[in-house]
């Protein structure tokens, strides 16, 4: 994972950015709860009126509530009103339209909360005296606890109550002590609910419009939600975008690199990744990093902070509840733990097995004449069908492992609800809370549990995505067995083309037998070397270490004197013309197949080349000649055709060296005699390595050389090697009688 990070440094910015939009995000989102609980609480509950404590209260009221309050408690409710006639001043009777009739009491100071919490227990303390009062008289009031407590503040008339007022001023101080005590104990956040019921009707004496209140307030809450709703929906797609960027990019570079990174690969690295494990490694791993990056970037930093955020509003609201928080994150980790460790061993095995499909897939579409030539489709089949039951298996007890954990988070966020109405309905009658309290909790609840099943995912898909980064890491980390020279030696302009093989030996990294054993000849410009010798000798192994696709174990390759290791590999492979032994062809044109070996040649090159070559003629019995497309991998031409116009794709380099790799085994005597004639025609100059399984194509040949176990066991013209080789002459008399070999 370590390399993923390399890729983000481009991107931090933008990181940055999405960790600031998440955040405030979060805050949108954490805040909606809240402030759903506050219409419920203040805008229905309490007719939109936040005040705890009175801003304004008749004379009567204050007197009122000062006879159920302490010395202390009156001395600082007096120290925080101050007393205003009726009909003056003007500001006070447009507030208060009824204070033209009568003295109020306008508050200038003091804390609100103490405040609240004074005038709640002169309340408490009213309501015992009533309820008592109603006893005495055989009437029935609401109980004084619990939420029927500010329900029956709320159907008390105050206006008979100030007719009793000489009644309760003349009570015993015992007797008003005894009500001023039972309100001493109680909790204050209780006392400032019950202030707030009293506020409102406080207000309603002074004909305030209580309902145009509620409905300001719950219509400026409601729109302030709608702009965080708008402000939380901009920022998620802001924060999609940039991600999907962000991870867009990140892949495009990396797949860039891992191509870049095996194109310099040699045959030693391609031994050691197939192409069907570099194709998946290319595509498949490097999308599961970018869904990673698209989903990560969001939920990684998203999830924690809406988690932990929930987690803390929700204990403001209701810290005697908190404990259900605990009780669901604790079964969230069990069951995130349960899934990461049974699905997470199968991701390795899932990419493993994705490689083995794409293999045999690739195999059956390259190999599908020869399955079809032994009629091998159902054994082909029954092999793919095993691979795929096998791929299949497993990813379908992933999925269904996964698939449980929705269902499962459903479960336990609906028993959740249920457990937080069953324990918020109990704080609710007892007044420890409000309903608005209780539905915000059960928000919080589901947003913390809906950040553990985010978190979760990640959980997941990160172990996935680190299998597939590890696999593209293997790519970008494997250094090629060839390498440039730190100091390359300079090549003339002109490079003559001579080769010289210093006892030369081989073996393929990891073997422990020779291929090539003490290898030694020079092949001079404008001569042909010809190699022959039984299937497994070694000849194309040799003409690959020429143009470094491997390097030699032991010994020295020289061109012009200079060792090819001293040399760049571009350098050197400008200088070789080179036909494989398999022709390929890439999908486009002939043209462009043809200038492949050179952009800049002229037309007037390319149909020499293609003259050369003995390509010309089906050439021109194609539909657009020249312009005529080419198939992938040439599959609609024969494999003469392709050998063709791979031979007349190297003559166009004209380089000084030529190595055709068994490139005429397609061909027929006749185009194989004619093709070899222009061969030495077109280059004379040049120096000519051909391997060969037909002696027929090499008798003509200046040089000659048998190889046979890695060893070369003979050296000379064809003439020379009929006399002194008996390998070769046991090869030529194999394919032709004596008369021609004469």
């Amino acid at each position: 994972m370590k390399k993923l990070f390399s890729y983000l440094r481009g991107y931090m910015l933008w990181i940055l950015l999405c960790l600031a939009l998440l955040f405030g995000q979060a805050m949108c989102d954490l805040s909606l709860p809240s402030l759903m609980s506050n219409i419920v609480n203040i805008g229905i509950q309490k007719g939109g009126i936040k005040e705890t404590a009175p801003n304004a209260l008749s004379a009567d009221a204050m007197k009122l509530m000062q006879t159920f309050l302490p010395q202390d408690d009156k001395e600082y409710i007096q120290a925080s009103y101050q007393l205003v006639k009726a009909g003056s001043p003007a500001e006070d009777i447009k507030k208060y339209p009824k204070s033209e009739t009568f003295d109020i009491y306008v508050r200038t100071g003091g804390d609100p909360d103490r405040l609240g919490a004074i005038f709640g227990r002169s309340a408490f303390s009213l309501l015992a005296y009533l309820k008592d009062l109603a006893a005495q008289s055989g009437e029935n009031l609401p109980a004084q606890t619990g939420s029927g407590f500010t329900q029956g503040l709320d159907e008390i008339d105050l206006s008979p109550l100030y007719k009793m007022q000489p009644m309760l001023d003349s009570l015993p101080a015992p007797a008003l002590d005894k009500y001023i005590r039972s309100s001493a104990g109680m909790d204050n956040s209780l006392m400032v609910q019950v202030s707030n019921v009293m506020v409102k009707q406080f207000y309603d004496e002074l004909g305030v419009d209580t309902g145009a209140i509620r409905m300001r307030y719950i219509l400026t809450t409601g729109i302030y939600m709608l702009l965080l709703t708008l402000a939380g929906a901009a920022a998620t797609i802001l924060v999609g975008l940039i991600s999907s960027r962000t991870a867009a990019g990140v892949a495009h570079r990396m797949r860039q690199d891992v191509f870049s990174k095996v194109v310099g690969f040699s045959g030693a690295e391609f031994d050691r990744f197939s192409t069907a494990s570099l194709i998946t490694r290319t595509t498949n791993d490097i999308t599961q990093i970018r869904l990673l990056l698209v989903m990560g970037i969001r939920m990684i930093c998203y999830a924690p902070i809406m988690g932990i955020g929930g987690v803390v509003m929700a204990i403001n609201k209701s810290r005697s509840m908190s404990w259900i928080i605990a009780l669901a994150v604790l079964v969230l980790i069990l069951l995130v733990t349960a899934v990461f460790r049974i699905a997470v061993p199968r991701f390795k095995l899932i990419q493993k097995l994705l490689d083995k499909l794409n293999l045999v897939t690739r195999e059956h579409l390259s190999g599908m004449m020869v399955i079809r030539a032994f009629g091998n489709q159902r054994h082909e089949e029954r092999r793919f069908d095993e691979v795929n039951r096998e791929f299949t298996g497993v990813n379908l007890f992933v999925n269904r492992v996964m698939v449980l954990m929705m269902p499962a988070m459903i479960l336990l966020m609906n028993g959740i609800s249920l457990l937080i109405v069953w324990v918020g309905a109990h704080q609710i009658e007892a007044s420890a809370i409000g309903v608005g309290d209780m539905v915000a909790f059960i928000q919080y609840a589901m947003q913390i549990i809906i950040s553990f099943v985010m978190i979760s995912v990640i959980f997941i898909m990160v172990p996935r995505a680190a299998v597939s980064a590890h696999r593209v890491a293997e790519v970008l980390d494997t250094e090629p067995s060839i390498l440039d020279p730190g100091s390359p030696k300079d090549i003339e302009e002109k490079i003559t083309g001579k080769i010289e093989f210093k006892n030369v030996s081989f073996k393929y990294s990891g073997a422990e037998d020779y291929v090539l054993k003490d290898i030694s000849f020079t092949a001079q410009p404008g001569k042909t070397t010809a190699f022959i010798g039984s299937t497994g000798s070694g000849k194309s192994t040799l003409i690959n270490l020429i143009p470094r696709f491997y390097d030699v174990t032991d010994g020295q390759i020289l061109i012009d004197g200079i060792d090819i290791r001293d040399m760049t590999q571009r350098q050197l492979r400008d200088i070789i013309g080179y036909v494989p032994q398999k022709a390929v062809l890439f999908s486009g044109t002939v043209q462009s197949n043809l200038r492949y070996g050179r952009r800049d040649a002229s037309d007037d090159e390319i149909r020499l080349a293609a003259d050369t070559a003995q390509a010309t003629k089906f050439i021109q019995t194609m539909p657009e000649v020249m312009d005529s497309p080419i198939s992938q991998g040439g599959a609609n031409v024969s494999g003469g055709q392709k050998q063709r116009l791979s031979i007349a794709r190297a003559l166009v380099k004209k380089a000084p060296i030529y190595i055709f790799d068994d490139s005429f085994s397609a061909l027929d005597f006749k185009t194989d005699a004619t093709l070899r004639k222009a061969l030495r025609e077109n280059t004379s100059n040049s120096t000519v390595l051909i391997v060969a399984q037909r002696v027929g194509t090499i008798m003509n040949a200046d040089q000659i050389i048998v190889l046979d176990k890695g060893r070369i066991v003979g050296k000379g013209t064809h003439s020379e090697l009929m006399k002194s080789c008996e390998t070769y002459r046991e090869i030529a008399l194999s394919q032709l009688d004596k008369e021609a070999l004469a």
